[in-house]
C-alpha cells in the first residue's frame, strides 16, 4: 500500500527525491484571503479555452487568465495565452510571495476551478518559457482543494495536500522535471477556488 508523504505546514523546507517543495498554510490571514478573492474573481478576465487530447476537443474543466509585467506569450497543451498587463492587486500580492521566494517572477497563470467538476490533470510546468528547474509558486483563494502529486518513475512517491485559502506551495529545483502535479475532480460539493500560480517567464 503508497503511503502519501506529509509536507510539515510551517514552511520547512522538503527535499525529495528530485524536489524541493515548501508549504505555508497561512501566507495570508483569512480576512486578507477573502478579500484577494473578491478583487480578483470580479477584476480578472476570464477565459475558458478549448484543449484537445487524443484528437478530441473540449472546453477546459476551468476558468484561466494569464497576466504579466511585459508581453510574453505563455503556451502549454496547444494553448498560447498573451499575458494583460498586470493589475495592483495581482503586483501587490507578487512582491510578497517574491520576498519569500527570493525570485522575481514576470508572469502569473491564474485558474478558476468554479465546483468539484473543475479540474487540472497530471502535468509539469516545465515548458520551454520557464527554462530550466523553474520555482512555481502557487497561490490558493476559495475553497480547499487536494493537490497531488507522483513522481514520474518511483510510484511509491506521491504527496496529497490539502492547499487551504490563503495558503502557499512552492516548488523548486528539480520538481517539474521528475514531478507531475494536479487537482483531481471530486464529487464533494465545494464552492470555487481562485489559484494563482507565479513563474518567471525567459
Amino acid at each position: 500500500m503508497i503511503r502519501p508523504i506529509v509536507l510539515p505546514n510551517d514552511g520547512s523546507i522538503v527535499e525529495l527525491q528530485g524536489a524541493r517543495l515548501r508549504y505555508f498554510d497561512t501566507f495570508f490571514s483569512e480576512k486578507e484571503s477573502e478579500k484577494y478573492y473578491r478583487k480578483i474573481k470580479n477584476e480578472i478576465i476570464w477565459r475558458q479555452d478549448s484543449i484537445t487530447v487524443y484528437g478530441k476537443t473540449y472546453p477546459q474543466p476551468r476558468l484561466t487568465a494569464l497576466y504579466a509585467n511585459n508581453s510574453i506569450p505563455y503556451s502549454y497543451s496547444g494553448i498560447t495565452m498573451y499575458p494583460h498587463q498586470i493589475t495592483p492587486t495581482l503586483s501587490e500580492i507578487q512582491k510578497k510571495v517574491e520576498q519569500l521566494s527570493n525570485i522575481k517572477f514576470t508572469t502569473v497563470l491564474l485558474n478558476q476551478y468554479r465546483n468539484g467538476k473543475d479540474s487540472n490533470g497530471w502535468h509539469a510546468d516545465n515548458e520551454k518559457e520557464l527554462g530550466e528547474n523553474p520555482t512555481i509558486a502557487s497561490l490558493s483563494f476559495g475553497a480547499e482543494r487536494f493537490f497531488h502529486l507522483k513522481h514520474r518513475t518511483k510510484k511509491e512517491l506521491r504527496l496529497k495536500v490539502s492547499l487551504k485559502s490563503g495558503s502557499l506551495l512552492v516548488m523548486e529545483g528539480e520538481t517539474q522535471t521528475h514531478w507531475l502535479h494536479q487537482i483531481a475532480k471530486t464529487s464533494r460539493e465545494v464552492s470555487p477556488r481562485i489559484n494563482l500560480t507565479f513563474r518567471k517567464i525567459i
